[in-house]
């Protein structure tokens, strides 16, 4: 099971990758020419793309997660 997931949020340019083992979270910047970067541009041009993640939800704050809000 995937462990590491490159996370892009609507409206901010950049990419982070979250290691759920470590708990971190940090800026991500795909390798030039790797598959990674393709998807990262496609996503530019505003391509939604998901693979290998099955439950998805961008909320405004952490507090609202955990209160169990679903919109942000």
């Amino acid at each position: 099971m995937a462990k590491v997931v490159v996370i892009g949020l609507p409206g901010e340019a950049g990419l982070w990758v979250a290691d759920l083992e470590a708990g971190t979270v940090a800026p991500f910047q795909p390798p030039a020419g790797s598959p990674l970067e393709a998807a990262s541009k496609l996503r530019a041009g505003g391509a939604a793309i998901i693979k290998r993640v099955d439950f998805s939800v961008a909320v405004e704050s952490a507090a609202d997660a955990f209160s169990g809000h679903l919109d942000g």
